[in-house]
């Protein structure tokens, strides 16, 4: 029996996915727990590399597990000439495809969507690359990393003279690629419902993670300053907003932007004194404010300011590791720790599906499907 997503808002869309790695497979996963039907199409002879990825459980990448649940999985070699016959009865059927080879590749293969839009007008393609299909860096080959270099997020990332630090997240490939190909598919899905027809969508992920640079250069371009790291006011540039360590050598997220909070903070800590910390004069200056409230930071315990903040309101979070986050009562109530079943690695846990719909639930369908599972039930559907 043919297994389709039973609930979410996006139900009755379906996607053709043919990306690999992180970026595109963690955007359609998205929208697979929104109720996309989405099919996974691989090469056979190439899968997805990320299968390949250790850790493993019970056989499976770990990482291909994390971003891939709720799809249906198909075997389909497109490099051949019956495998785009298959490809373009699926087209026929389909809202929108989803990519991540390098621009032209599918144009190459005559999969590209000028020949895919002659049999479905419909249909959207939504093609995520690194640097998107134009400009002189259009082919080059990147990671995160080199995203994150070009868009300027990395220069401003780090403490006060060091060196840039690579981020604990991959910034271009989630924020770029994963939310800005959801973005993309469903604006481009809202404009068939005016225009009738689909149309082709270039979501390039160094252009698409400069958003993030926003504030920053916003000030830069008003002063016309050069914006070193751990300057800017949310990087660091504040002592009432940034990280200190505890007694204990955890350390605690203090977020007091505004003044309200930093006051209360001030006279709850018994240092009335403090509260012109809030705009250190220079580099020397920032330092000295921060050494002294880092001092008192490091008189408690994470827990005990944990506690002081929830029972005031100041802003004060813990800095969690990954193995606090199932534990928090807070993620356990918004279910973003979830476990599913699946058939050959067991019990797993996974981050759970961030958007809530009150009348339209988004949750999970399945666990991530075994290379090929549903080949035989889509062939069948297509009437072969």
């Amino acid at each position: 029996m043919s297994r389709k997503p039973q609930t979410g808002p996006l139900q009755g869309i379906r996607i053709l996915d043919l990306t690999r790695l992180l970026p595109g497979p963690l955007g359609t996963m998205l929208m697979a727990d929104m109720g996309a039907e989405v099919i996974k199409i691989e090469d056979p002879n190439a899968p997805d590399y990320v299968r390949v990825f250790p850790p493993f459980v019970g056989g499976e990448s770990v990482n291909y597990l994390a971003y891939n649940r709720s799809k249906r999985s198909m075997f389909l070699d497109y490099k051949s000439e019956e495998g785009r016959k298959i490809f373009f009865e699926l087209v026929k059927t389909a809202d929108v495809v989803v990519e991540q080879f390098r621009p032209n590749y599918l144009d190459k293969m005559g999969l590209g969507y000028e020949e895919a839009k002659k049999v479905n007008p419909k249909i959207i393609y939504v093609s995520v690359t690194g640097y998107g299909q134009t400009g002189p860096y259009a082919h080059l080959a990147g990671h995160d990393l080199n995203y994150i270099a070009y868009a300027g997020v990395l220069g401003i990332t780090g403490r006060v003279e060091e060196e840039p630090v690579v981020p604990g997240v991959q910034l271009a490939d989630i924020a770029g690629g994963s939310y800005m190909s959801v973005i993309a598919t469903l604006s481009a899905l809202h404009a068939r419902t005016q225009t009738g027809v689909g149309q082709y969508v270039d979501v390039s992920m160094t252009d698409a993670v400069m958003p993030l640079l926003s504030v920053s250069y916003a000030i830069y371009s008003a002063t016309n300053q050069h914006q070193n790291r751990g300057t800017l006011p949310l990087s660091g540039g504040m002592p009432n907003y940034g990280i200190y360590e505890c007694q204990d050598k955890k350390y605690i997220a203090l977020g007091t932007l505004e003044a309200k909070f930093w006051s209360k903070f001030c006279d709850l800590t018994h240092k009335p004194d403090w509260k012109m910390f809030m705009t250190p004069k220079n580099p020397e200056q920032l330092l000295s404010f921060k050494n002294l409230i880092g001092g008192l930071f490091l008189e408690k315990k994470q827990s005990d300011w944990v506690k002081l903040g929830l029972e005031n309101d100041l802003l004060i979070s813990p800095v969690y590791g990954l193995e606090d986050l199932e534990n928090d009562p807070h993620l356990q109530a918004r279910q973003m720790i979830i476990e599913t079943e699946h058939p050959t690695a067991g019990k797993l846990k996974s981050i759970g599906v961030p958007l809530k719909f009150s009348e339209t639930e988004a949750k999970p369908s399945w666990a991530a499907p075994i290379l090929g599972e549903d080949t035989e039930d889509i062939l069948r559907e297509l009437g072969r």
